[in-house]
């Protein structure tokens, strides 16, 4: 049996001759549907609130704003690492890259498991939010170069079966969350530390099986055939990645995530609250109040709208092209979000879940299809690299958006005396305004000038 480090090596990851490429999504979405557990960590929002008074907050809990830094923080840590390490992850190949991500989000469990036990909000700051970050960032990115490469013809549809996975997290940790805490809860404890032991242990098991299954195209290969319906659909001429940071287009790109992402991710970071304050008894009465369990259960269908749209936005934007399909997500999106404000001032739940759920599609689907995107104007040369520099709009959108919602929220709440379940409307236009600006970047953006191309030494 080799060693370890040679065990991870990229040279042994090499795929055979004749080897079915349909193999590699299934190892890509293993990490992808663990790493995003982080999009269900809103149900932990409240219990970790009540860490001392169990049943309600006690003197000395944490603040919903105090504990709704960690989302931000990992989700920073997330663009950061990918930022940092997606270099080295060309250098050292998918399968070392994924075993680093799955050390670093299981070890970020029991960190924090360990911060809830002696109450140090630190502790979870360092385990979920830094360590935990770290692992997301790696996995997130490790698999998204090698799906490429694998899949020139359909590059879109491929990130998306990957990072359809992320969006889809939440949609299996939302219920085992909730489940593990009610089987781990007592009178003295809420069960959070114990739900992240177990948790930490059974994403550690199945992060694995991506790392031992992963493998990488030969270099050369190329499918039999290669449909390539129009320009713009065909990779881009090759741009390295340090050249490729001083193009416009990857500064308009950045412009782009960053919007998209912000004008979600503070919503969806707080989706379990929101949606028990605009429709709570107070405002809808006793019998159409969501309760707790029901508002997991929201958080898991925004989950599988974000996983689906992943698929089907990057999808169809093999078809449409790129620039088409994030027109889409910010002028349809910007409308949604105008109109939330309204459907909760009707007490309509059917229409305010249904608007979530399209945003959370077109979200999720902005992720899926940035990968392709990037392929489209830089080529695949360090497409990797060069996605793990813009997720750094990811990290500066992780900062803006949830700070946005709760503080905003907070100010009207505490200050002007807002009722909660209408302390989310300016925040809503504020989202669909940043939407706006988002579809000027996008249709700014043209094809990379010939200067910028790679020209290898002769």
């Amino acid at each position: 049996m080799p060693a370890l480090p040679s065990f991870l090596d990229k040279s042994n990851i090499v795929a055979p001759p004749g080897y079915n490429r349909w193999l590699v999504p299934p190892a890509a979405l293993s990490i992808h549907l663990c790493i995003g557990q982080i999009y269900a960590y809103s149900v932990f929002n409240k219990p970790l609130t009540q860490l001392i008074g169990i049943s309600q907050p006690a003197s000395g809990d944490w603040s919903l704003v105090q504990i709704g830094h960690i989302f931000s923080i990992a989700l920073f840590c997330l663009g950061a690492s990918a930022a940092v390490f997606g270099k080295w992850l060309e250098q050292a190949g998918p399968r070392k890259a994924m075993f680093a991500s799955a050390l670093c989000f299981s070890g970020g469990f029991f960190l924090s498991a360990l911060g809830v036990w002696q109450h140090q909000i630190a502790l979870l700051y360092l385990g979920h939010g830094v360590l935990g970050g770290i692992g997301l960032g790696l996995g997130y990115i490790s698999p998204v170069s090698t799906l490429i490469k694998w899949f020139p013809d359909r590059p879109g549809m491929a990130t998306g079966m990957a990072i359809m996975g992320f969006g889809g997290g939440a949609m299996v940790a939302a219920p085992l969350s909730i489940r593990l805490m009610g089987m781990f809860q007592t009178p003295q404890s809420t069960g959070v530390a114990e739900t992240f032991v177990v948790m930490g242990a059974l994403y550690f098991v199945y992060m694995l099986f991506g790392v031992l299954t992963i493998r990488i195209a030969p270099p050369g290969w190329q499918p039999e055939k290669i449909p390539v319906q129009n320009k713009e659909r065909a990779a881009g001429a090759d741009v390295d990645a340090g050249t490729a940071i001083r193009t416009p287009q990857f500064y308009l790109l950045f412009g782009v995530l960053m919007l998209n992402v912000t004008a979600g991710i503070g919503v969806l970071g707080q989706a379990s609250v929101m949606i028990q304050e605009m429709f709570s008894e107070k405002v809808v009465g006793a019998g159409l109040a969501v309760t707790a369990a029901a508002a997991g259960g929201f958080v898991g269908l925004l989950s599988l709208f974000n996983m689906a749209g992943r698929f089907f936005w990057s999808s169809l934007s093999d078809k449409i092209g790129r620039k088409n399909t994030y027109s889409i997500f910010f002028l349809l999106g910007a409308v949604l979000y105008c109109l939330i404000p309204v459907t909760g001032q009707m007490g309509n739940i059917v229409l305010f879940v249904s608007a979530f759920c399209i945003i959370m599609s077109m979200y999720g689907g902005g992720f899926a299809t940035i990968p392709a995107y990037l392929r489209d104007l830089f080529g695949t040369l360090e497409v990797g690299a060069i996605h793990g520099r813009l997720l750094l709009a990811w990290s500066a959108a992780a900062l803006l958006g949830p700070q946005l919602v709760n503080n905003i929220r907070a100010y009207q709440i505490e200050t002007l005396h807002v009722p909660a379940a209408n302390a989310y409307s300016t925040t809503m236009y504020i989202m669909a305004g940043l939407l706006l600006l988002g579809f000027i970047c996008n249709i700014s953006i043209r094809p990379v000038n010939k200067k910028y191309h790679y020209h290898p030494e002769i």
